[in-house]
């Protein structure tokens, strides 16, 4: 006679369990195991398989729970690679001046643009962005995302990215959803310093990295690599610089002209290089080689009207491992709907249901180096798991603008319960 194994929670009978595991034999890389189970313990994963060995295996521990997932979807928690979670203030008058012709310079000169978001995020205390925050989190977990990578980026002050920061730190430790903080000191040169570039670039260097990697607030350092924000030298420097106090690198690459982002993010060893609408043929090559992820979002495409597209299927076929995220932030990308994104992914990108899903699941994962601990439904991991409301994985994407998750697992606990 087998002896069981006490656990905490059960799931059966899912319809398709995609376990997105490394090992995965179904010839699509979502490891999909029709009439799945598993078993969780201690808030982990301690076993995956068909439904009909979990009897003969394993027994509920004392207030365990068990979930029948019957004609349902089960996979690993989402896992959202890019947002600006902490700011202040909305920018909707924007959004009708673009609708009525005005460009991105003209906007800024009638007080838009970052730098008014910058403003707004200054002026609130460290309470109201945590309420707010708190919100967006709140939205994001109903749609199924149980971690995050947020950047700060609307301080640009030692004092207020702290702030940012801090308030990161709370939310992290009072909210379900985990989040892995990224300092975007270098989002844009704040007004005060328009004239005086360089000392803001010293500012960055020798004041804010440091402190912030003394304070142990950030795990990234990220660079707006761009025209209207910071050259590649200036990129690289405050990426060495980051790297230099421990802040692992990203960076905003190539998105509105081609500019060598991707070839820095490969030079630097970044994590990820994220937007890439104007990545050469060159700057793929040297992603692929040094394993840097490629972050995509199509939500700012969409919501800025951008007619260049990534070149999303290059970057598949040379081996690019290829996230998609919201990119939430007032001016680009107002939204929290990572589901939505996968829509986008297909529909404008030209990505499959298996790649938009591996895109928000093990590749977001690797993005910030996570692809140990979540991503993938295995044995060890945390047990980061949802359950949804539909009939199998093309659904998902397939079926826009609608919610359809039923239930969140965080670290093997039930965190979200649709009503």
């Amino acid at each position: 006679m087998i002896e069981r194994t006490g656990v905490d929670l059960i799931i059966k009978h899912a319809a398709e369990l995609l376990t997105l595991s490394s090992s995965a034999k179904d010839g699509l890389g979502l490891g999909i195991i029709r009439n799945g189970a598993i078993a969780i313990k201690e808030g982990r994963i301690f076993w995956v398989g068909k439904t009909r060995e979990v009897s003969e295996k394993f027994f509920l521990n004392r207030d365990g729970h068990e979930i029948d997932a019957t004609g349902k979807v089960v996979m690993p928690g989402l896992i959202d690679s890019h947002t600006h979670l902490i700011f202040a203030g909305s920018r909707e008058k924007e959004f009708e001046q673009r609708i009525q012709g005005l460009s991105y310079l003209e906007i800024a000169e009638r007080g838009g643009g970052i730098l008014s978001t910058v403003e707004a995020t200054r002026k609130a205390s460290f309470d109201e962005l945590f309420s707010l925050g708190k919100k967006r989190l709140d939205r994001m977990l109903s749609k199924g995302v149980t971690t995050i990578e947020a950047k700060s980026g609307y301080g640009l002050s030692l004092q207020e990215e702290l702030k940012i920061l801090k308030v990161m730190k709370a939310l992290q430790e009072s909210h379900p959803i985990d989040i892995v903080p990224t300092f975007l000191g270098a989002h844009t040169i704040p007004k005060e310093f328009r004239d005086a570039r360089t000392h803001y670039i010293d500012l960055l260097t020798k004041e804010m990295i440091p402190r912030v990697a003394q304070e142990k607030l950030a795990e990234f350092c990220d660079v707006f690599c761009e025209e209207k924000a910071f050259t590649l030298e200036e990129s690289k420097k405050i990426l060495e610089t980051g790297k230099g106090y421990g802040l692992k690198p990203k960076i905003h690459a190539d998105q509105l002209s081609p500019g060598g982002g991707a070839e820095l993010a490969a030079e630097v060893n970044a994590f990820s290089a994220d937007h890439l609408e104007y990545v050469s043929q060159e700057g793929i090559k040297k992603m692929a080689e040094k394993g840097v992820t490629a972050v995509l979002l199509p939500g700012a495409s969409f919501f800025l009207s951008m007619k260049k597209s990534p070149p999303v299927r290059d970057m598949i076929e040379q081996g690019v491992a290829v996230s998609l995220a919201t990119d939430l932030n007032p001016g680009s990308s107002m939204t929290e709907s990572l589901p939505l994104m996968m829509t986008m992914g297909c529909t404008m990108y030209k990505m499959v249901p298996k790649e938009v899903i591996q895109g928000t699941t093990v590749h977001a994962a690797r993005s910030m180096g996570r692809e140990k601990e979540i991503g993938s439904v295995e044995v060890g991991k945390q047990a980061d798991i949802l359950s949804l409301d539909i009939p199998n994985y093309c659904y998902l994407p397939y079926h826009f603008g609608v919610d359809h998750v039923e239930l969140v697992i965080k670290k093997g606990r039930i965190v979200y319960q649709r009503q």
